[in-house]
Protein backbone atom coordinates (compact mmCIF):
# COMPACT_ATOMS: atom_id res chain seq x y z
CA UNK A 1 0.00 0.00 0.00
CA UNK A 2 1.17 3.43 -1.39
CA UNK A 3 2.12 5.88 1.95
CA UNK A 4 1.56 8.80 -1.06
CA UNK A 5 -1.98 8.13 -2.33
CA UNK A 6 -2.85 7.14 1.14
CA UNK A 7 -1.70 10.40 2.26
CA UNK A 8 -3.20 12.45 -0.78
CA UNK A 9 -6.80 10.86 0.25
CA UNK A 10 -6.28 12.34 3.94
CA UNK A 11 -5.04 15.38 2.77
CA UNK A 12 -8.14 15.73 0.75
CA UNK A 13 -10.24 15.57 3.31
CA UNK A 14 -8.42 18.23 5.23
CA UNK A 15 -9.11 16.14 8.57
CA UNK A 16 -5.49 15.29 9.43
CA UNK A 17 -2.51 16.41 9.21
CA UNK A 18 -1.23 13.09 7.12
CA UNK A 19 -1.64 9.15 6.52
CA UNK A 20 0.79 9.16 9.35
CA UNK A 21 -1.13 10.29 11.88
CA UNK A 22 -4.41 8.57 11.09
CA UNK A 23 -2.37 5.26 10.93
CA UNK A 24 -1.61 6.09 14.71
CA UNK A 25 -5.00 6.78 15.90
CA UNK A 26 -5.78 3.25 13.89
CA UNK A 27 -3.21 1.72 15.79
CA UNK A 28 -4.15 2.70 19.36
CA UNK A 29 -7.67 2.15 18.95
CA UNK A 30 -6.82 -1.75 17.70
CA UNK A 31 -4.16 -1.53 20.82
CA UNK A 32 -7.29 -0.52 23.40
CA UNK A 33 -9.60 -2.80 21.38
CA UNK A 34 -8.38 -5.37 19.17
CA UNK A 35 -12.07 -5.81 18.30
CA UNK A 36 -12.43 -2.30 16.19
CA UNK A 37 -13.65 -2.23 12.61
CA UNK A 38 -12.98 0.72 10.41
CA UNK A 39 -16.06 2.47 10.66
CA UNK A 40 -15.12 3.41 13.73
CA UNK A 41 -11.88 4.52 13.15
CA UNK A 42 -13.05 6.16 9.68
CA UNK A 43 -15.20 8.13 12.27
CA UNK A 44 -12.55 9.23 14.66
CA UNK A 45 -10.06 9.63 12.80
CA UNK A 46 -11.42 11.23 9.35
CA UNK A 47 -14.24 12.85 9.89
CA UNK A 48 -18.31 11.56 10.29
CA UNK A 49 -19.56 14.39 7.62
CA UNK A 50 -16.29 13.51 5.26
CA UNK A 51 -17.50 13.09 1.91
CA UNK A 52 -15.46 9.57 0.71
CA UNK A 53 -15.54 8.34 -2.69
CA UNK A 54 -16.03 4.22 -2.45
CA UNK A 55 -12.18 3.78 -3.78
CA UNK A 56 -11.18 5.94 -1.01
CA UNK A 57 -13.46 3.92 1.90
CA UNK A 58 -12.32 1.16 0.39
CA UNK A 59 -8.39 2.51 0.28
CA UNK A 60 -8.74 3.36 4.23
CA UNK A 61 -10.80 0.27 5.20
CA UNK A 62 -7.72 -2.18 3.27
CA UNK A 63 -5.39 0.09 5.36
CA UNK A 64 -6.94 -0.71 8.74
CA UNK A 65 -7.57 -4.39 8.22
CA UNK A 66 -3.77 -4.28 7.11
CA UNK A 67 -2.99 -2.56 10.20
CA UNK A 68 -5.02 -5.21 12.19
CA UNK A 69 -3.50 -7.99 10.63
CA UNK A 70 -0.28 -6.96 11.59
CA UNK A 71 -1.14 -6.29 14.86
CA UNK A 72 -2.65 -9.76 15.37
CA UNK A 73 0.61 -12.05 13.85
CA UNK A 74 2.95 -13.35 16.15
CA UNK A 75 4.94 -12.74 13.53
CA UNK A 76 5.65 -9.10 14.44
CA UNK A 77 5.30 -7.22 11.40
CA UNK A 78 3.67 -4.40 12.29
CA UNK A 79 5.12 -1.63 10.82
CA UNK A 80 4.43 2.37 11.51
CA UNK A 81 2.59 3.73 8.48
CA UNK A 82 5.27 5.93 7.03
CA UNK A 83 7.03 7.41 3.45
CA UNK A 84 8.93 5.50 2.19
CA UNK A 85 12.91 5.71 2.53
CA UNK A 86 13.62 7.37 -0.69
CA UNK A 87 11.13 10.82 1.14
CA UNK A 88 13.61 13.56 2.10
CA UNK A 89 14.14 12.72 5.65
CA UNK A 90 12.48 15.65 6.88
CA UNK A 91 9.35 14.99 5.43
CA UNK A 92 9.40 11.44 7.41
CA UNK A 93 10.87 12.83 10.59
CA UNK A 94 7.34 15.30 9.84
CA UNK A 95 5.22 12.09 9.85
CA UNK A 96 7.05 10.38 12.16
CA UNK A 97 6.42 13.41 14.91
CA UNK A 98 2.81 13.20 13.20
CA UNK A 99 1.98 9.31 13.71
CA UNK A 100 2.50 10.12 17.48
CA UNK A 101 0.55 12.39 17.55
CA UNK A 102 -1.94 9.81 15.82
CA UNK A 103 -1.37 7.26 18.51
CA UNK A 104 -1.40 9.62 21.71
CA UNK A 105 -4.92 11.27 20.58
CA UNK A 106 -6.20 8.06 20.20
CA UNK A 107 -5.27 6.70 23.06
CA UNK A 108 -6.22 9.59 24.98
CA UNK A 109 -9.54 10.01 23.01
CA UNK A 110 -10.64 6.78 23.07
CA UNK A 111 -10.01 5.80 26.77
CA UNK A 112 -8.79 8.80 28.91
CA UNK A 113 -9.36 7.64 32.27
CA UNK A 114 -7.37 4.63 32.51
CA UNK A 115 -4.47 3.89 34.43
CA UNK A 116 -1.79 2.29 32.10
CA UNK A 117 0.55 -0.44 33.84
CA UNK A 118 3.55 1.57 34.27
CA UNK A 119 5.61 0.21 30.89
CA UNK A 120 2.69 1.83 29.03
CA UNK A 121 2.45 4.85 30.42
CA UNK A 122 6.71 5.36 30.04
CA UNK A 123 6.33 4.47 26.35
CA UNK A 124 3.43 7.19 26.04
CA UNK A 125 5.48 9.68 27.98
CA UNK A 126 8.10 8.82 25.71
CA UNK A 127 6.28 9.36 22.20
CA UNK A 128 5.00 12.65 24.12
CA UNK A 129 8.41 13.42 23.51
CA UNK A 130 9.37 12.15 20.10
CA UNK A 131 6.39 14.66 19.15
CA UNK A 132 8.62 17.11 20.52
CA UNK A 133 11.85 15.99 18.18
CA UNK A 134 13.72 19.00 15.70
CA UNK A 135 12.13 17.55 12.12
CA UNK A 136 14.48 20.08 10.29
CA UNK A 137 17.11 17.60 9.42
CA UNK A 138 19.65 17.82 6.69
CA UNK A 139 19.54 15.09 4.15
CA UNK A 140 22.63 13.35 3.67
CA UNK A 141 22.94 13.11 7.37
CA UNK A 142 23.85 9.81 8.22
CA UNK A 143 23.25 10.17 12.07
CA UNK A 144 20.22 11.56 11.87
CA UNK A 145 19.13 9.09 9.54
CA UNK A 146 20.27 6.19 11.95
CA UNK A 147 18.55 8.02 14.81
CA UNK A 148 15.85 8.24 12.78
CA UNK A 149 15.19 4.45 12.41
CA UNK A 150 15.93 3.62 15.62
CA UNK A 151 13.28 5.51 17.30
CA UNK A 152 11.25 3.98 14.14
CA UNK A 153 12.20 0.72 15.75
CA UNK A 154 12.01 1.37 19.26
CA UNK A 155 7.92 2.77 18.70
CA UNK A 156 7.01 -0.54 16.51
CA UNK A 157 8.24 -2.68 19.17
CA UNK A 158 6.70 -0.51 21.93
CA UNK A 159 3.19 -0.72 19.85
CA UNK A 160 3.07 -4.18 19.59
CA UNK A 161 4.15 -4.67 23.41
CA UNK A 162 1.01 -2.10 24.30
CA UNK A 163 -1.06 -3.98 21.98
CA UNK A 164 0.02 -7.73 23.48
CA UNK A 165 -0.33 -6.38 26.63
CA UNK A 166 -4.05 -4.74 27.00
CA UNK A 167 -5.43 -7.50 24.19
CA UNK A 168 -3.97 -10.49 26.36
CA UNK A 169 -7.64 -12.15 27.78
CA UNK A 170 -6.61 -13.37 31.14
CA UNK A 171 -7.79 -17.47 31.31
CA UNK A 172 -11.48 -18.04 32.37
CA UNK A 173 -11.16 -19.05 35.58
CA UNK A 174 -9.62 -16.08 36.54
CA UNK A 175 -12.40 -13.93 34.86
CA UNK A 176 -14.95 -15.55 36.78
CA UNK A 177 -13.52 -14.73 40.22
CA UNK A 178 -12.69 -18.56 40.85
CA UNK A 179 -9.46 -20.00 42.72
CA UNK A 180 -6.72 -21.50 40.61
CA UNK A 181 -5.76 -24.67 42.44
Amino acid sequence: MSYSIVNSTILQQEAAGSAAEVHGIASALLCLDATSGAGDWMNEAISRDADLLEDDKLLLINLFEHTKTLLESDEFLFDLFLPEEDEGIEDRAIAFTQWCEGFLFGMGRIQSKSKWPEEIDEILSDMVELTKMDTGLEEGDEEAEAALMEVQEYLRAAVMLIYTELNTKAPESVTNNETVH
